[in-house]
């Protein structure tokens, strides 16, 4: 099958997963109602832990822009789990947002397959480098983890975002 990759949600378009019997990642809507309440809950958690001033977690608006590439994890009867995207920053390099696991699938590798899935097609895309921000509280420990233990390793600010105490950088070479 040849695979095509949207830059942004388009239901004509796949990146090239199937839903599989027992879960699988997709390109997803952003607006639809169970992706927007788990995004609710996304930046109810990332607003306990970092003062506004210094929380860059987008918002429902912000995940439709052209650039971004959303994606979910879905069990395979459509239950959603986990959410992430790739937003492009320039044409070797993109941007991990918006990562996300539901409460009740932690621990189930949920979190582990949107990032392999992203780190996938931002490869496919011709990426050069992935970055990404989060937050540096206990609470955000379980991403660093999860993003130390793919390889990402700790960098400088990437993309305009100020370096506060609150936040922390990462990137990983694709190449």
């Amino acid at each position: 099958m040849s695979v095509k990759h949207a830059l942004a949600y388009d239901p004509g378009v796949t990146d090239g997963t199937e839903v599989l019997a027992d879960g699988g990642v997709v390109v997803d809507d952003p607006r639809k109602a169970d992706v927007t309440a788990l995004l609710r809950r996304h930046l109810a958690f990332s607003a306990s832990q970092t003062p506004p001033e210094h929380s860059f977690a987008l918002d429902i608006s912000g995940l439709v822009d052209p650039a971004i590439t959303f994606f979910s994890y879905r069990t395979g009867s459509g239950e959603l789990l986990g959410v992430g995207a790739l937003k492009l920053l320039d044409p070797q390099t993109g941007e991990l947002k918006s990562m996300h696991t539901a409460a009740e699938a932690r621990g189930r590798g949920v979190g582990r397959s949107v990032l392999r899935h992203i780190i996938g097609v931002a490869r496919s895309r011709g990426l050069t480098r992935l970055y990404l921000e989060t937050g540096t509280t206990a609470g955000f420990g379980p991403a660093r983890g999860l993003y130390a233990s793919t390889g990402f390793e700790p960098c400088g600010t990437f993309g305009g975002y100020p370096i506060t105490g609150d936040n922390t950088f990462y990137t990983l070479a694709l190449a």
